[in-house]
């Protein structure tokens, strides 16, 4: 790859990672007054819905076969239905900035799955040290509450981590869409968990009897729009040029800008263990998605 596109990619790895940052303030705001689920089916209905303009207003189409609309819903399980769903049950006790760092884990567990499932990446000294980092991150920042017992904290914090994993797969299993405009199986999994969670959502909340309030509503919008289907869009691009483990790579610049927008806007706050846990994410990641120097053949006798 060239230098000026790899400039622009990595300009788009931070984009996405600053609206993925602002997607936990989002949805704490959000889940105020507007349950979970609902929330969620708003989330993927509006942003697939955007997507799906674009794409007829750029004279495009979805693909039709039915094959394919099977791993858009698989993609969408793994992508958005369940991971958004635990993710802004958790936050309705759980820090954004928190939410940010236990979830900025997905790198590794990208590794851990290609590791035993698919093999496909070789297990270095490295990679192997920061898959410790980051379990010992996640550790200081969830373990004090493990010793609390099961309490307000833990659980939904595990529920995160169980999130991190979905993202991980679908980091893998997004990769098979290669060939494809990166609005094609962002708007069609999108589309796809809709149709999974609007149902779900008229079951369990009945949102005409809600009553949500004007911040939660526009930060739904914001949610939908900016973090959910612009991010999409960005997301599938760097999957197909940087790869689903580059992609994965805006995680660990995705942790201090969730945490700062929860500190600046929410007035979070973080204890000294969650940032020793923190910097142990950072380096874990960052040890898992740097990419390995080429060595260097020496010439002499």
């Amino acid at each position: 790859m060239d230098r000026p596109r790899l400039a622009l990619e990595l300009l788009l790895l931070v984009a996405l990672a600053t609206l993925w940052g602002a997607s936990y303030t989002f949805i704490k705001i959000g889940v105020e007054t507007i349950p979970p689920v609902t929330l969620i089916a708003a989330r993927t209905l509006i942003a697939g819905t955007v997507l799906l303009a674009l794409i007829a207003w750029r004279g495009l189409t979805l693909p039709r076969d039915g094959a394919m609309w099977r791993r858009f819903l698989f993609q969408a399980c793994l992508n958005s239905v369940v991971p958004f769903t635990l993710i802004a049950w958790s936050e309705r006790t759980t820090d954004a900035g928190v939410a940010a760092i236990l979830n900025s884990t997905t790198p590794i567990f990208a590794f851990l799955l290609t590791a035993l499932i698919t093999r496909h990446e070789p297990v270095t000294a490295r990679k192997f040290l920061g898959v410790l980092a980051g379990i010992a991150g996640i550790g200081l920042i969830i373990g004090l509450e493990a010793f609390r017992g099961i309490g307000d904290q833990l659980i939904p914090q595990l529920a995160v981590v169980l999130a991190t994993v979905c993202y991980a797969g679908a980091a893998i299993f997004g990769k098979g869409f290669r060939g494809l405009d990166p609005m094609m199986p962002a708007c069609g999994s999108l589309l796809a968990g809709a149709a999974l969670l609007i149902p779900a959502s008229l079951v369990v909340d009945r949102p005409w009897t809600l009553d949500p309030s004007p911040e939660s509503l526009i930060a739904l919008l914001c949610l939908s729009v900016f973090s959910t289907a612009l991010a999409f869009v960005i997301y599938f691009r760097l999957i197909h040029t940087l790869g689903s483990v580059g992609a994965t790579a805006q995680a660990y610049v995705r942790v201090p800008i969730g945490v700062a927008i929860g500190v600046v806007f929410l007035g979070e706050t973080l204890s000294t263990t969650a940032w020793l846990g923190l910097g142990c994410v950072i380096a874990g990641v960052a040890a898992m998605t740097m990419p390995t120097r080429p060595r260097v053949a020496t010439v002499g006798g």
